[in-house]
């Protein structure tokens, strides 16, 4: 069974603190004793470290070793319009859990009115929930969460391949899309921009697709907000890391 990770905030003189809600986990739950090794991570590195000391909601590693691990077959940066908060904290947790490298929620034409304003105070929750997920998925670092921004923000972001999942038909398969095996940069960057209940305006759409866009299908199903972009990203994250081991 492969070890615990934990993130820790910094890693100096071979000594890095686990805290708060995680300490306690570790402390409590797992019951972790002097001289137990688990994996710790500063966000840049990953280490294997063993406990130097206990206490109820305080940690102390001692570094052993450092682990090599591959970068990221692919940089994600996940753009979901805003959706029920609920559903969004899933979105959240399973993208990160797919190893998605940012998220950005968006604020669609119909999106529910004033989810933009109270995003900005869940933001907090959300860096929470993706941390833990983290840890569960054994990541380096948690996926960067962004403020809300708008379709016309989203739209000019322009670097590396750019899909928007479109409900309408006649739009490109996703896998029929993406570029060939040996196109598949390692680390390369795709941007995935997904719609909200009742999917994306006409001028939404005309935004995107003149912004350089590139419309794309999961398939005839209607789907939900959040398993539209969950389906999305693992094919994006899948063909990437396929392409990669080959």
């Amino acid at each position: 069974m492969a070890r615990r990770r934990f993130l820790v905030d910094q890693i100096r003189d071979n000594r890095a603190e686990l805290l708060g809600a995680d300490a306690h986990h570790l402390a409590r739950v797992l019951r972790a004793k002097t001289g137990q090794q688990y994996e710790i991570s500063d966000g840049a590195q990953i280490y294997l470290a063993e406990i130097a000391s206990v206490e109820k909601e305080r940690i102390l590693f001692q570094v052993l070793e450092e682990i090599a691990v591959p970068p990221a077959a692919l940089q994600l940066k996940l753009l979901p319009a805003l959706i029920k908060f609920d559903r969004f904290e899933w979105l959240v947790e399973k993208a990160t859990e797919l190893g998605v490298a940012a998220i950005a929620p968006v604020a669609a034409e119909r999106s529910e009115r004033g989810l933009a304003e109270a995003a900005q105070k869940r933001a907090g929750r959300w860096r929470r929930i993706a941390h833990e997920a983290s840890q569960q998925a054994r990541r380096s670092s948690p996926p960067e969460i962004l403020g809300p921004i708008s379709v016309e923000v989203a739209t000019q972001l322009a670097f590396g391949w750019r899909y928007f999942l479109d409900e309408k038909p006649g739009a490109e398969p996703l896998l029929s899309a993406i570029p060939p095996a040996e196109a598949r940069q390692p680390s390369g960057t795709v941007v995935l921009l997904t719609g909200p209940e009742g999917g994306w305006t006409d001028r939404e759409r005309e935004c995107a697709i003149k912004a350089g866009w590139r419309p794309v299908s999961l398939g005839p199903l209607i789907l939900r907000a959040e398993t539209a972009a969950l389906a999305g990203a693992a094919l994006l994250m899948h063909s990437w890391w396929a392409s990669q081991i080959e």
